[in-house]
């Protein structure tokens, strides 16, 4: 059950720190068994830097949204449209300690519902994250292909999986 006092808003500048610092650690706790301490530590600072999170305050190319739970941070999400009027989800985590509270759920529901006009919700996922895959199922996503992020071994392998949206 997603807890009565979370609070989902739109992310601003001063959230870029502590946004960050649940990116980096969810990310160690998700893919250092599959990557490595080290490549994950590369990735996360390169795709989560202070700079690259700044870049998308706003709602210019999409939305970046904090879900808070009294003043902490405790999940983030972030959507983008695609060119085909879709609504790409680029990122979705959620503190460790807060997972399976029903948050990223919520938190997924109303980064899909700034796109009211997408026929269709795509997202990219890892394919050794079987807790994300087995979440996004869950919320009627399913698989469409898999490809390798960038043709590195040492990069993601995703799966990219889509949802339909109800669309009037």
């Amino acid at each position: 059950m997603t807890p009565a006092n979370l609070v989902i808003r739109d992310a601003e500048a001063a959230d870029i720190p502590a946004a960050r610092a649940l990116l980096v650690e969810t990310w160690h706790h998700t893919y250092d068994g599959i990557y490595g301490w080290q490549r994950v530590a590369e990735i996360a600072n390169a795709w989560h830097s202070p700079e690259n999170l700044h870049s998308q305050l706003g709602r210019d190319e999409g939305v970046f949204l904090v879900a808070l739970i009294g003043e902490e941070i405790v999940a983030t999400a972030s959507a983008r449209p695609e060119r085909d009027g879709a609504a790409l989800l680029t990122r979705l985590y959620v503190l460790p300690a807060w997972q399976g509270a029903g948050i990223g759920r919520t938190l997924l529901q109303v980064a899909l519902a700034c796109f009211p006009k997408a026929p269709v919700a795509r997202l990219e996922v890892e394919s050794q994250n079987e807790a994300a895959i087995a979440f996004y199922e869950r919320m009627g996503f399913f698989l469409q292909r898999q490809a390798r992020f960038d043709g590195r071994d040492d990069t993601p392998n995703t799966l990219l999986m889509a949802k339909r949206l109800f669309v009037e």
